[in-house]
């Protein structure tokens, strides 16, 4: 099957390039510069081909996998009644069948032979339902599948080849999501592409955004990935929403505010962790962490589009508007209005408030990274990257892979009752402190003094991710060899020249070192890790006011390979950098 596949990618590549001469130069390609390239097995090809998969997820109710479409039309029995399937819409039939008794045990059987359509929009006849069971068998497990369904590509987009002496060879006009995959398919892993920019996205709200380089596509695709609930799994109910149970839901706990976008300014800092509860009759609260409390009220109403909540307050503005609820799951519920306004809710009942048992387990398990710590609104970078580990004894040590300190911690709850962590570190006092808990995740700890501007941002990290095949991956590749700075731009301002002939040796404790010709220039601290988000993200540290602090920063990982890595810095005031690797 596989060379049937490749002999089907490779036509349609062949097609692509006999479009155009070859051996235009590639600076003459419109739109594309040296820097716009793109190698086939690239990162930043994945997520394009990841953009274009045929999505499989919709028919979750008749397969049970996101990875596999059955193809239109085919023919299931649902509790005894025989359905004809043609269109999606159809799909409701089954879904009307499994809800007419809710005691019952449904069941569903399909009648093959049927046709289905995996990702890269090959089709497979299968004749019973041991071979489906056995594809279906090779998707994630809970159904989830690779394709990223936040976003979508607008077509036409035209694309360029080129050989590895930089000469174009083809161009492709492709007009919908199977001839781009196709065509990224049917490449070589060293095949270079470039695409004409500028570019449309559309998003899952509706909200179109343009493109105009490689890296910020890039960024916009990994960025879209968990920006909505792409329904991978089999719980095809979850859109059953009446009004009665939908404000039910709103009034059965109060919801812990975690996201605030406002005419596309991100307003989250400052209502990041209150509490905002809803009642019955219409009234609605927001309380701060200071115990003030806003009054307002709510309503809501269901349309073709889903339910639609109302809110006004006198004072917090930001929530005055009619929001479209595009989500709801998970104890989470997601707003959202056009001209870029969106506030996301987590559910904050009882039963999921830790206690400090809880929170005394979860710090021991593994160890923590400082993602942020502010001091009266002062960020310290220096502790950028710095490693926590909380020992069962009450002892505790901070690392940057050179030198460690100790001191000690403790759980409690603070003067208003507030589950805290109390860190004593005399040779430290950044982080000595009472750090009362604001938001809690696997992944995540957030401690907060908000009326004083205290934070710290905890990152987790278990046996440094050596479980993380693509962690381990690209540490290997840094400790592989000398690299030197290709690229450095802060916001347009082109910054390379100051690392002009600067060796940087990654070693293994984590620590990096920058020479001229073998002479020390500095030493930093440097980590690669997954943030919640699941993005990957690489960590340097230079205690350094000068060129050198340009580069401490939480960087993503944006692309890499066995010689070249890049990485991309983007804040909440909109500030953007990029930082190029390559090996010597």
């Amino acid at each position: 099957m596989k060379k049937l596949i490749n002999l089907m990618y490779a036509s349609f590549v062949l097609m692509a390039l006999t479009f155009t001469s070859c051996q235009e130069e590639f600076e003459d390609v419109t739109g594309g510069t040296e820097n716009e390239t793109i190698q086939a097995d690239s990162s930043t090809a994945l997520l394009i081909e990841n953009t274009s998969s045929n999505d499989g997820s919709y028919d979750n109710i008749v397969d049970g996998a996101s990875c596999i479409a059955l193809k239109f039309p085919y023919t299931v029995e649902v509790n005894g009644i025989t359905v004809t399937i043609d269109s999606r819409e159809d799909l409701h039939t089954i879904e009307d069948i499994f809800d007419e008794v809710d005691i019952d045990e449904d069941i569903l059987e399909i009648i093959f032979p049927i046709t289905i359509t995996l990702p890269d929009f090959t089709e497979i006849v299968l004749e019973n339902v041991e071979q489906l069971r056995e594809l279906a068998a090779e998707c994630r497990e809970g159904g989830d599948d690779d394709d990223i369904e936040c976003i979508d590509f607008v077509y036409p987009i035209t694309l360029f080849t080129f050989d590895i002496n930089e000469q174009q060879t083809g161009e492709v006009t492709v007009e919908n999501d199977e001839q781009l995959r196709r065509f990224f398919k049917g490449l070589e892993d060293d095949d270079l592409v470039s695409i004409q920019f500028p570019i449309t996205l559309k998003k899952y709200d509706g909200t179109e955004i343009v493109v105009d380089s490689v890296a910020e596509l890039a960024r916009a695709l990994e960025m879209a990935k968990d920006e909505c609930d792409e329904d991978d799994d089999d719980d095809y109910n979850d859109d059953d929403f009446d009004e009665e149970r939908f404000d039910f839901c709103l009034t059965q706990c109060p919801w812990k505010i975690m996201e605030v976008v406002r005419d596309e300014v991100n307003q989250t800092d400052q209502y990041y962790a209150r509490i905002i509860k809803f009642f019955e009759g219409g009234g609605v609260t927001v309380t701060d962490g200071s115990g003030n409390v806003v009054e307002g009220t709510w309503s809501s109403s269901f349309t073709d589009r889903g339910p639609l909540l109302t809110l006004e307050f006198e004072t917090l503005v930001d929530f005055n508007l009619e929001w479209l609820v595009y989500e709801i799951g998970d104890h989470t519920i997601k707003l959202y209005n056009e001209n870029g306004n969106k506030i996301i809710l987590k559910q904050l009942c009882e039963d999921d408030e830790p206690g400090p048992d809880t929170l005394r387990e979860i710090l021991k398990e593994c160890e923590w990274i400082i993602r942020k710590v502010k001091n009266q609104g002062e960020e310290i970078d220096r502790l950028l990257g710095f490693k926590f580990k909380f020992l069962p004894d009450g002892v505790v040590t901070l690392s940057d892979g050179e030198t460690t300190s100790e001191g000690t911690w403790e759980i409690g709850l603070n003067n208003d009752e507030v589950l805290s962590l109390l860190i004593t570190m005399g040779s430290e006092p950044g982080v000595s402190f009472e750090w009362p808990l604001r938001d809690l995740t696997h992944e995540r700890l957030k401690f907060e003094v908000e009326e004083i501007d205290y934070e710290l941002i905890l990152q987790r990290t278990c046996e440094d991710d050596a479980n993380d095949g693509d962690v381990v991956e690209i540490r290997g590749a840094m400790l592989d060899g000398t690299w030197t700075v290709a690229l450095y731009d802060d916001e347009g301002e082109n910054g390379t020249a100051n690392y002009t002939d600067m060796d940087f040796d990654f070693a293994e404790s984590n620590r990096v070192a920058v020479s001229i010709n073998d002479d020390p220039q500095i030493s930093g601290l440097w980590r690669i890790t997954r943030d919640k988000g699941d993005n990957l993200q690489f960590f340097l540290n230079f205690d350094d006011d000068g060129v050198f602090g340009e580069l401490t920063e939480a960087w993503y990982i944006m692309e890499v390979s066995a010689d070249r890595i890049e990485l991309v810095y983007e804040d909440e005031n909109v500030n953007y950098k990029t930082l190029v690797f390559e090996k010597l």
